[in-house]
């Protein structure tokens, strides 16, 4: 939390039993620098916390865009709450988290309990979207992991926390582009960087509104965003891909699978590998021969 941040917005969710995961997901793809669980009886409730950067307002209608298939999760009550030490609330909520064969994301108060078999992505929880603990953001890892090859040279598109670009660069890429049209991320995205101690010289870090600008070719690209300005950038990556290049999308439900693959088509680009985790879905493609 920032310095200028001296209280926080929060919103309570509750929802019936065996959609706890889904408190989680909603609270993380909607920018929450944090949360409260409590399993219930009846259900559970999870309160999320926002910055103040924003107005409540803003996190309300995040939030109400983001329930739509959920009909059955409520916002039950929200306001606010003054600032306080906010490492303390969220360790035990932020547990290492192995994610596929070889990493492992962690917050920076976990460094010295890094499995030995396992590349650390380190993660302040509260940064941005894409803290590790998403399954969409768990999705475009296990995806990358794959497909990265040594020396590649990769692209991030909406970064958020900057974890896909982290990730990358651990797995051996040797240049990494990263974009995200919210200014405010920046900063928040070099600090995970020098968390993981990265050669920022291989970095190029800008503001950027998907692809618009980008003239750069990369090996793989990588999006985990929603599926909305995923569809509007897919007509803009075969032409930033270099030959045999293949780009990583996550951040869409199953239930949205259909839309995403007709896009795809439209595009030029076809399907080589899906990946499914809960109610997330992800894809890799390459474009038509």
């Amino acid at each position: 939390m920032q310095d200028m941040d001296n209280f926080w917005w929060y919103i309570t969710l509750s929802a019936g039993p065996g959609e706890e995961e889904v408190l989680h997901s909603l609270a993380d793809m909607t920018g929450s620098i944090g949360a409260e669980f409590r399993d219930l009886p009846e259900g559970a409730k999870l309160r999320a916390y926002y910055r103040s950067s924003e107005d409540l307002s803003h996190w309300k209608n995040a939030l109400m865009q983001a329930m739509l298939p959920w009909s059955s999760i409520e916002i039950e009550d929200f306001g606010k709450i003054e600032n306080q030490p906010w490492n303390v609330v969220s360790e035990e909520a932020f547990p290492p988290l192995p994610v596929g064969e070889k990493l492992v994301v962690l917050a920076p108060w976990h460094k010295g309990d890094e499995p030995d078999d396992r590349i650390a992505l380190y993660i302040n929880p509260g940064s941005a979207f894409g803290t590790g603990y998403h399954e969409s953001t768990q999705i475009a890892l296990e995806l990358l992991e794959q497909y990265i090859k040594e020396e590649a040279t990769t692209a991030d598109i909406g970064t958020g926390s900057g974890i896909l670009t982290i990730g990358a660069l651990k797995m051996g890429a040797r240049k990494a582009y990263a974009r995200d049209i919210d200014p405010t991320v920046i900063e928040e995205v070099r600090k995970n960087f020098e968390l993981n101690a990265l050669d920022e010289s291989g970095i190029d870090l800008a503001v950027g509104d998907l692809l618009a600008g980008f003239t750069h070719k990369v090996d793989i690209l990588t999006a985990n965003i929603l599926l909305e300005p995923l569809s509007t950038m897919i007509k803009d990556v075969p032409g930033v891909l270099r030959a045999d290049g293949a780009a990583i999308f996550s951040g869409m439900l199953q239930t949205e699978k259909a839309i995403f693959l007709k896009a795809l088509s439209e595009a030029g680009m076809q399907p080589v590998q899906e990946h499914v985790k809960g109610d997330w879905w992800g894809v890799v493609a390459k474009a038509s021969a």
